[in-house]
């Protein structure tokens, strides 16, 4: 709820142009997007992320998309994360346990050098701060947003004031929540979310196999939901090094964890059908819970509403993290093109178009993925007798099967 502000300092005496609170992937693409084009930015987050050690692999991995790719090429930073322990894969294999064709999808065939890459987490915000720390984004960290005020949205200078626990207050032409999935931000400027929980999560880990990975995401669809194996870097010990992301109701999921490691390479393994032969783990395993998540709105007032303060999707085609850097993507391109017709870029209707355009493809993309997993995560005899002749069928009609790939890689 929007509170007023009394007797509280303030940051700055010049108004800045966009102030985004959360310093994520996401959060801190989008600060280093806007102040390329100009503007004055303030980034808000509670607490700095810990600098990335190459010898402790982050279970929390993404399947990184060629657009996302290209947008961190214009930031100045993908070279430094690509150098550093990004692995390309360059093909996709999809089945159903209970049988029919695979969905395919190679690179050569798309006349490209790979689909996209696989990255850790805190690889991507450790290369993300260090650019923002060269670059003139006004960093107010630790700190967090505790209050918010707005003016009206309509008038030319009207103006979005955040203020912060330390007593400070920040003033700005749009205030952008980039806070996560929880986002205070969002919930200051009243932005309603419609949410399902799955009843599921996401079992990650790093697994060596016994057999290549061959560059290839795999996934295989199980009546308890996808298990995917993503190739990853070899280790000096295992040539063979893999992400699992296995979703698994709730209990099951919980019981997986409580095994010890033989018992869960076994299951691991028989899940996978031995596709790349024994399995066995290199990392602990960690768990989150898997919901459908999405805004009633992204735009309330002066305030935005990206990333996972916007919408959160099921993991199973690794689009989360990629539809928020389109978000970052979008609102960089809306800002350029105003500037370029020297027209207001914060005017409402400029907003409200790029709003429109990211909730419809947000949205889509949430409940296409959300049917995939209630299709596939069952064992209705129907269903099942389908699902896996659809899935063969989708990789043999090449425009679909391009276009698939197309709107996964944002190209």
């Amino acid at each position: 709820m929007t509170r007023r502000m009394n007797d509280i300092r303030t940051s700055s005496s010049r108004l800045a142009d966009a102030a985004i609170v959360g310093g994520g992937v996401v959060g801190a693409a989008c600060a280093l997007a806007l102040a390329q084009q100009g503007l004055q930015v303030t980034l808000i987050e509670h607490a700095e992320p810990p600098a990335w050690l190459s010898d402790e692999a982050d279970p929390r991995v993404y399947a990184f998309a060629p657009d996302s790719a290209a947008l961190f090429e214009s930031l100045g930073v993908w070279d430094a994360v690509r150098d550093a322990r990004a692995h390309p894969y360059r093909r996709m294999r999809v089945w159903d346990a209970a049988g029919g064709d695979e969905l395919r999808f190679d690179a050569d065939a798309f006349a490209v050098k790979q689909l996209g890459w696989i990255v850790e987490h805190a690889l991507l915000q450790d290369r993300l701060w260090a650019a923002l720390r060269r670059s003139n984004v006004t960093m107010r960290c630790p700190a967090r947003v505790v209050a918010l005020e707005q003016g009206d949205s309509d008038a030319a200078n009207s103006s979005a004031t955040l203020e912060l626990d330390d007593g400070l207050r920040v003033e700005a032409r749009i205030a952008i929540a980039a806070d996560g999935g929880r986002s205070t931000l969002r919930e200051l400027a009243g932005i309603g979310m419609n949410t399902e929980d799955y009843g599921q999560r996401g079992v990650v880990a790093y697994v060596a196999s016994e057999r290549p990975h061959e560059d290839t995401a795999w996934q295989r669809f199980l009546p308890t939901g996808p298990l995917a194996f993503l190739p990853c870097a070899a280790t000096a010990d295992a040539p063979n090094v893999s992400s699992i992301v296995w979703t698994l109701p709730d209990a099951e999921a919980a019981r997986v964890l409580e095994l010890d490691d033989a018992a869960f390479a076994e299951e691991l393994t028989r899940a996978f059908a031995s596709r790349l032969g024994d399995v066995r783990p290199l990392s602990p395993r960690i768990a989150f819970p898997l919901r459908r998540q999405l805004a009633d709105a992204y735009v309330a007032g002066r305030v935005l509403a990206i990333g996972d303060a916007a919408h959160v999707v099921h993991p199973l085609a690794g689009q989360g993290v990629n539809l928020g850097l389109r978000d970052v993507s979008a609102l960089r391109d809306s800002v350029a093109a105003a500037q370029q017709r020297r027209v207001d870029w914060t005017a409402p209707h400029r907003l409200a178009r790029w709003a429109r355009a990211r909730r419809s493809d947000a949205t889509a993309s949430a409940y296409a993925f959300s049917a995939i997993n209630r299709v596939f995560s069952n064992d209705d005899v129907a269903t099942t007798l389908l699902r896996g002749h659809a899935l063969g069928l989708a990789g043999k009609i090449a425009p679909l099967n391009r276009a698939l790939w197309r709107h996964a890689a944002g190209v």
